[in-house]
């Protein structure tokens, strides 16, 4: 059916995500009224309403849901069709998606952003922000080429190729004005259980879900990056484990405080890993870079002074 096409799921696809006619537009480069047409002439075609226009935001109808669903993987199907077929042609990818584990000091990868824009390969760059088993899901869902940053010991049997990045320390922290500041060391579980922790959401949408330093019976906050949950710890709005390098500046400035935990010592081997073989140039020229020692060490540093007035400690 000549309704059915790859450019017709796009655009459902992209209204679906915004909800709204006008932003899908500026994402296709279309203008809204050539995109409402070509909406209406595919649920002409269907003889089906895809979308309920009656709200604020355009929302999926029951039919439109299962268009999607049955559509998207076909859509990734479609893509990495063309990737492949451009691969083949120039060596360089279309788009080369790199997942980076949250934990990093995601700014340094800036400087290798620049060189590689200069290069003018045309390979556009996508990159994610994963945690915990988000970053090995990433790479094995085929969401991600490359992933930057997954912990070593919850690494798949088979199915990929790796490079040790370096060991990231953690640290138990909690604000002065916590309890748990003034506990005894080393806390025990029992002590912590009972307050509640800050945690980050592991990413993994197909494989099961991770947690670490995290006791099953603890209340917790749950915020989208480790940023926010250093803040949130120095708020004192709960307990956990942050990099030591993340936590150092906050600790220097007495915003927070270590404390030690009975029998617990986190550490995270981090790797590198992709999917063998590395056939795309693009993937090729990353995995050389990746093997600076000044890249790695500055992934695995942070310096994130604390900016005035964003911490509302008392």
């Amino acid at each position: 059916m000549q309704a059915l096409s790859p450019e017709s799921l796009q655009m459902i696809d992209a209204i679906a995500r915004h909800g709204s006619f006008a932003r899908a537009a500026r994402e296709l480069g279309k203008v809204p009224s050539a995109l409402t047409y070509s909406v209406r002439k595919i649920e002409d075609d269907l003889d089906a309403l895809l979308f309920d226009r009656s709200g604020h935001r355009a929302r999926l109808t029951p039919a439109g849901e299962e268009l999607l669903r049955e559509g998207r993987p076909l859509l990734e199907a479609f893509e990495a069709l063309a990737q492949r077929v451009h691969r083949i042609a120039t060596g360089w990818e279309t788009e080369l998606c790199i997942a980076v584990n949250g934990v990093l000091n995601c700014t340094a990868l800036f400087d290798l952003v620049e060189d590689f824009e200069a290069l003018g390969t045309g390979t556009r760059l996508r990159f994610s922000y994963e945690v915990l088993q988000g970053n090995w899901d990433a790479l094995l869902s085929g969401r991600a080429d490359i992933v930057i940053g997954a912990d070593a010991d919850g690494a798949p049997a088979e199915g990929f190729q790796s490079r040790a990045l370096g060991n990231l320390p953690f640290v138990f922290c909690v604000a002065p004005h916590h309890p748990l500041a003034r506990a005894e060391e080393p806390l025990s579980a029992a002590e912590i259980d009972r307050h509640t922790a800050v945690v980050v959401a592991d990413t993994a949408r197909r494989i099961p879900a991770g947690t670490k330093g995290l006791l099953s019976t603890q209340h917790t906050i749950t915020l989208p990056t480790m940023e926010l949950k250093a803040r949130a710890q120095v708020r004192g709005l709960g307990c956990g484990y942050l990099p030591r390098s993340m936590a150092a500046p906050y600790l220097s400035q007495g915003l927070l405080v270590a404390r030690k935990v009975d029998g617990i010592d986190l550490n995270e081997r981090l790797v590198y890993a992709w999917r063998a073989p590395a056939e795309g140039l693009a993937l090729q020229w990353l995995l050389k870079r990746l093997q600076s020692s000044r890249l790695q060490a500055a992934l695995l540093s942070h310096a994130h002074p604390l900016t005035p007035g964003l911490t509302g400690a008392s």
